[in-house]
């Protein structure tokens, strides 16, 4: 038998079971929520919210960084063809304002507080409750978006909804390419950075940000 086939099998794709129980002890419905976007030089952290029907759950989702662009578009499409789902954004003044830890929680609320329904039980990806009713089911957990399946389906719709707005961004301030590097810190980035100077979408506490303006004072 060749060492291939001794290989542990690949990783297992995030599953509806913790849904299915939650949905069990009657906590229903059922919400997995993400972020996208905590990383970037520029532009806002998005965060979705997902409500999954159980009886129509796109085949496929998983972990967003784990799909290609174009799988990414299409799942993001069924999600929202059969599922509830609601986003928000916190800008780069919130960042600067809150640190981008705060501000991504802030924005996971939001986007479970503009689902159509309230639901029962919250997954989120990450070790952090969001600043949510203390009635609310919440249960964080790390990895998540490679475990379970509703938080996979939020991270889809956070990442497609993001990467729209940076392209958008892109055909507003075309000489830095958001559209391109999605306003991470790439060479091509830093380089626009220091030969323009900062947009109103940088992030003006980021150190590369701070680099070329300065540091800048923030209004409580």
């Amino acid at each position: 038998m060749s060492r291939q086939a001794n290989k542990p099998s690949d990783r297992m794709p995030p599953t509806f079971e913790r849904e299915a129980a939650a949905h069990a002890r009657g906590f229903a419905p059922v919400a997995g929520c993400d972020e996208a976007g905590r990383g970037p030089w520029a532009g806002p952290v998005v965060a979705a919210a997902v409500i999954l029907d159980p009886g129509c759950v796109p085949r496929g989702l998983d972990d967003s960084k784990r799909l290609t662009p174009k799988r990414r578009e299409e799942l993001f499409a069924e999600i929202c063809a059969c599922s509830e789902v609601a986003v928000a954004l916190a800008p780069p003044s919130r960042i600067a304002r809150d640190n981008i830890l705060h501000a991504s929680l802030w924005a996971l609320a939001r986007a479970v507080c503009a689902l159509p329904r309230t639901p029962r039980m919250v997954f989120v990806d990450g070790p952090y409750r969001p600043p949510l009713d203390e009635k609310l089911e919440v249960e964080a957990i790390v990895g998540g978006d490679g475990l379970v399946v509703s938080i996979a389906a939020a991270s889809i719709v956070a990442k497609v909804t993001r990467d729209c707005l940076m392209s958008r961004l892109g055909a507003a301030f075309p000489a830095y390419g958001f559209e391109r590097h999605k306003g991470y810190g790439t060479g091509f980035h830093a380089e626009m950075l220091k030969r323009y100077g900062p947009t109103p979408h940088h992030r003006a506490n980021w150190e590369p940000v701070i680099a070329v303006r300065g540091p800048v004072a923030v209004e409580d």
